[in-house]
């Protein structure tokens, strides 16, 4: 038996004892039964390997340096005198210094004596770990070849009924009927032709018997006498020169001077000729009016004609209330002025002078 000092030391702890295979992990949800492949390790370990001495082949045998001699600090120089001020008296010297002597060296440090490193020992290699060999994961399958496209599709044609079979005899007295089939088209053409044909004579009616028409003022109307002396005619004149100054397309013009007994007067005027839109016309007129006779909002009248359209409205001439009216239809205007009578009274007694004094011509 070696003596203690003899004896190798112990190796130290490295870390580099075999380490015994993990248990095996259970398979997660979704994962493939196929183990994972180990990544294939190193030929060696850097553990495994033998250590390697640094200061192989090289000289440590002695470690004494030789210590560095620093040199002498020069003596340190004395200031100069200040020059003697020349309305003070110089103040005395300083004495002066005696230069400070050279430091001694410093002695050398003692050589210290460096412990040399053990040589390397050399660890037993571990024994090798055997490794279950990795199965090899079988290549993936190729995909199908895809589907041939799909045959355009082709239309249907409709299979002619079948005939009777060959050798057929019909029973006695059979006769066969062709089954008529069924026209949709006589319905369409009768709308085409409602559409087309209805409503231009549903608008234009109305326009082919009020025009053309004329006009001519009788010497009574029911209880109205025409008058005349020579300021009606005057006034009537005036009237028929201003209607024409509105309404210059007019192709003929009238005006009169109605009264009664009993002191009720009733002025009217107009003219005949052609009206595309006798709605509007008859608001025109009542909007001419309205500064002469000081009219207020105009009233609309149902005259129960279609295409004729009637306005009325009550105003003042000369401090008296008079009610204004005028209807329009596509072939002649007529307004007139009242004095004593209602809106009303007033409407249905121009219906009744306007039937009086225009007359449509039948074509």
């Amino acid at each position: 038996m070696l003596p203690a000092d003899k004896q190798p030391p112990a190796p130290r702890w490295s870390g580099s004892a075999p380490v015994p295979p993990p248990p095996p992990r259970k398979r997660a949800w979704g994962e493939s039964a196929e183990p994972t492949p180990v990544p294939p390790s190193p030929a060696e370990p850097p553990e495994h390997r033998t250590p390697v001495d640094p200061w192989a082949g090289a000289d440590t045998g002695g470690w004494d340096l030789p210590a560095a001699e620093l040199p002498p600090l020069p003596p340190t120089m004395p200031y100069p005198a200040a020059p003697p001020a020349r309305s003070h008296p110089a103040p005395p010297a300083p004495p002066v210094r005696s230069p400070a002597p050279p430091p001694a060296p410093r002695p050398a440090p003692p050589p210290v004596a460096y412990p040399v490193s053990p040589p390397p020992v050399a660890y037993p290699a571990p024994p090798p770990v055997s490794r279950a060999p990795v199965p090899v994961r079988p290549a993936p399958a190729p995909p199908p070849p895809p589907p041939p496209p799909a045959p355009p599709r082709q239309r249907r044609t409709k299979t002619p009924p079948a005939g009777p079979p060959p050798g057929f005899q019909a029973p006695k007295g059979y006769v066969p009927v062709a089954v008529r089939k069924r026209r949709r088209w006589p319905w369409v053409l009768l709308l085409t032709l409602a559409c087309c044909c209805g409503c231009p004579a549903y608008y234009g009616t109305p326009m082919v018997t009020q025009y053309p028409a004329s006009a001519a003022l009788p010497a009574e109307v029911a209880d109205l006498r025409l008058r005349d002396d020579s300021r009606s005619k005057e006034t009537a004149r005036q009237l028929e020169a201003e209607v024409r100054k509105a309404h210059w397309l007019a192709e003929d013009t009238f005006a009169g001077v109605y009264g009664t007994p009993g002191g009720k007067r009733v002025t009217v005027f107009g003219g005949t000729g052609f009206r595309f839109t006798p709605e509007s016309d008859a608001q025109d007129e009542i909007t001419r009016l309205t500064e002469q006779y000081s009219l207020g909002e105009a009233q609309e009248v149902d005259t129960g004609v279609r295409g004729r359209h009637e306005r009325c409205a009550v105003g003042r001439v000369d401090g008296d209330d008079v009610v204004v009216c005028t209807s329009v239809d596509h072939g002649s205007i007529a307004t007139a002025v009242f004095t004593r009578l209602s809106v009303d009274d007033s409407a249905a007694l121009l219906g009744t002078l306007r039937d009086q004094i225009v007359t449509a011509k039948q074509g």
